[in-house]
Formats: structure tokens, sequence, C-alpha cells
């Protein structure tokens, strides 16, 4: 990370996506994690609890770096799976 970053937690997808497998790079469970998302939709739903997300479309995931996933900074706020957690309750709300 640079230091234009500081103060800042990078979500990617996979953090969050329930198809993805704890090795495959999923920090939270299951059971909380969501199918699939967009960084559009992780962008809304931090926009809605007050992160000051910033999208970067252009970004791969480590892992899979191929593939354009893109990646969306949030503000650091408190622990990484925390707000990874509340991200996946406002996306399955926004869903719903």
């Amino acid at each position: 990370m640079m230091m234009k970053d500081k103060g800042k937690l990078v979500i990617w997808p996979p953090y969050i996506d329930k198809t993805k497998s704890r090795s495959e790079g999923r920090i939270i469970s299951r059971r909380t994690s969501v199918e699939s998302p967009t960084i559009n939709e992780i962008n809304k739903a931090a926009k809605k609890l007050g992160l000051n997300p910033e999208v970067e479309a252009d970004k791969a995931y480590p892992r899979n770096w191929w593939e354009n996933t893109g990646r969306v900074l949030i503000d650091d706020t408190g622990p990484k799976t925390h707000l990874a957690r509340r991200i996946c309750a406002t996306i399955k709300e926004m869903r719903s």
C-alpha cells in the first residue's frame, strides 16, 4: 500500500464472497458472507455505513491476479473483519 492509503482498509470482493473458501481469501464466516458481491454493492454498502469508500476498479486481487475484480478502500474505524461483517449485513439488506 502507498502512503495515500494511510488510515484506509482494503476490502476485496473475495473477502466477503460466500462462494470462496478461506484459502481463496474469505475472511468472515460463510453464514455472514454474501454470494458474489460486486464492488458497486460494496461501495453502496460502505457509503450507507459512512465509511467514505473509494473504488479502485482497475485492481486485481493478488491471489487471482488475472481477474480485475477491483477493490474498495474504506475508513479504518475498527477491525477489518467487523467492518466486513457490517458491509455484508448492509448488502443483504439492499438485496432483499
